[in-house]
């Protein structure tokens, strides 16, 4: 076993012995014969490993870590958004779980356009008009008949982390202090989240009402949210501005158990989440047609392998902005999409010489530049039960609305359907008529949880999040292990790139190799240098055993282990 500790806050000693205030940050384990967990935030991470170490499996992992993220990770982590889980039974069964939030009754195609027609992504992306029915507390309970534990014990590590209090990293307290004034202008009643002194790395976040909150749930189970007080708190919290969510769209709220789309990919099984998250669908169509140059041969991060990559993904999300939608609305067209007659045609532009311009692949639309948040978790437990779960609230603390009286964030969703055809969301994905708002309607999703198998086992756990740049850098996290032979430490916290059709821009981080670089700009491609493309979560497995789970560089993630 090996644990490298990258970073330790250990606080002043006159803080109460019951707070969570020592706080380890791993970023690398290698282990045999013991379950791992690793996820956006140590204190979560934790607590999915304690639930191992009482027994519990993968799901109860997974599980108790989704609830201490909507504690600790308040900006992304949640009980007021919504996710996909992608699982892997040690006798090869596989199953999903769409926990994605809905569209309340009351929504309609144009609730976002002004009397001119004009798309208000501001309706749609702060306050409470943009929220969308949550869904991970059912998907919690629809995760139980996997679990070994009773949802008493797997939620309890998140009771307690609400209820003493814990410290916060610098990263948290800078990202409070710059979203204290959305917090104000969005909330009628004081949260907790908001203070007089800025916070500070080392300050005490205690959350007195989200742990009454996340106690009604222990007590009475999924109703303990979706009927009763909390179902009533959030609906008086819709009454305070233009929300549309009623009692009757929350007790109607139903988790779909999806079929997982599976494909090959050189000798391993993909095991990915099917529509509406167009990430399964995203990855299949570029693995597949990045296959059709031998990948392999190429060095990773070199100017082909990076063209090869690149070209493939603005050929799928051209295809997503045209295709993909909630399943249960559209023809879902995944098997044409995916087949290698479809995708052999679609390739047939791709050229060395230059970059394919995005209008030979899709009408070309203006779009602008945003940020995004989701939190991903990957567990793997020593039975060989594997689970890969995203989650989200859309953007940072969602829709900045926070429940007076629950202690919780609600998301922003809503703005993943295409409020006007044409117009881009928060993260610039163009989305067309399949994606059209409509009453207790799946929006789109980019979240890709993902297992790969090899003879039949699990052998890869990954996910991470990002918005629309989660399918890719899922997509490069794969390349990287089975392509370029990378470990998982390296495939992680390599320089990533992203291209997503529109806009005609292939963005890099900021320590990509800049040879690489230039020679694309010499062949027409656009670069922009950002700061971070996503924080991936792996766990790898190899044919002894051995087991290396690997924690994102990018942030405070975290592995424990049981």
């Amino acid at each position: 076993m090996r644990k490298i500790l990258i970073a330790s806050i250990i606080l002043a000693s006159q803080l109460s012995w019951a707070q969570f205030t020592d706080i380890n940050i791993v970023k690398e384990v290698k282990v045999k014969n013991k379950g791992v967990v690793v996820s956006a935030h140590p204190l979560a991470s934790e607590a999915g490993a304690k639930i191992l170490r009482m027994g519990g499996n993968a799901y109860d992992a997974v599980t108790a870590t989704q609830y201490a993220l909507a504690v600790v990770y308040p900006q992304a982590g949640n009980i007021g958004g919504g996710g996909f889980l992608v699982g892997v039974k040690n006798n090869g069964e596989k199953f999903t779980l769409d926990y994605r939030e809905t569209a309340p009754k009351k929504a309609s195609r144009d609730m976002y356009l002004d009397k001119k027609g004009k798309a208000n992504t501001d309706l749609s992306q702060n306050g409470r008009l943009a929220v969308g029915i949550p869904g991970s507390v059912a998907g919690f309970f629809a995760t139980l008949k996997y679990c070994k534990l009773p949802m008493e014990k797997i939620i309890q590590p998140a009771i307690d982390l609400a209820e003493q209090g814990f410290a916060i990293t610098e990263q948290e307290a800078d990202m409070l202090n710059n979203n204290r004034e959305h917090f104000k202008k969005h909330n009628t009643s004081s949260i907790v989240f908001v203070k007089d002194q800025p916070w500070k790395a080392g300050d005490i976040l205690v959350q007195k009402e989200l742990a009454e909150t996340l106690k009604l749930i222990q007590k009475y189970g999924a109703k303990g949210f979706y009927e009763g007080k909390t179902a009533e708190l959030l609906v008086a919290e819709m009454k305070r501005g233009n929300g549309i969510i009623t009692l009757e769209d929350l007790k109607n709220y139903k988790v779909a158990e999806r079929k997982a789309l599976e494909f090959d990919y050189k000798g391993n099984k993909v095991v990915s989440m099917p529509l509406p998250s167009s990430g399964g669908v995203l990855l299949a169509q570029m693995l597949r047609m990045a296959s059709f140059e031998n990948l392999e041969k190429y060095q990773q991060n070199s100017t082909q392998a990076v063209q090869i990559m690149a070209e493939a993904e603005r050929r799928a999300f051209a295809d997503r902005a045209e295709y993909m939608g909630d399943p249960d609305f559209i023809q879902d067209k995944t098997s044409y999409l995916i087949s290698d007659e479809y995708l052999k045609n679609r390739w047939k532009s791709f050229s060395f010489n230059k970059a394919t311009p995005s209008a030979e692949v899709g009408k070309i639309i203006p779009q602008p530049k945003e940020s995004t948040q989701t939190t991903h978790i990957s567990v793997l437990d020593k039975d060989g039960n594997a689970a890969s779960v995203t989650t989200t609230l859309n953007g940072y603390y969602g829709s900045k609305v926070v429940v007076s009286g629950a202690g919780f964030f609600l998301n922003n969703e809503m703005d993943d359907f295409s409020i006007k055809p044409g117009v881009p969301n928060m993260f610039g994905a163009v989305g067309g008529e399949a994606n059209s708002i409509q009453p207790n309607k799946r929006m789109l999703s980019s979240m890709t949880p993902t297992i790969l198998l090899k003879s039949g086992k699990p052998y890869m756990v990954v996910g991470t999040p990002g918005g629309t740049t989660i399918p890719t850098s899922v997509y490069q996290s794969i390349v990287n292990v089975v392509d370029f032979k990378l470990n998982a430490n390296l495939s992680v916290n390599a320089p990533k790139f992203h291209h997503q059709w529109l806009p005609e821009t292939i963005k890099v981080e900021n320590n990509f190799p800049e040879s690489t670089i230039s020679e694309l700009k010499s062949k027409n491609y656009t670069i922009e240098k950002v700061k971070q493309i996503g924080k991936t979560e792996m766990i790898v497995l190899d044919e002894n055993g051995n087991i290396h789970a690997v924690a994102d560089g990018r942030g405070d993630d975290s592995v424990a282990m049981e």
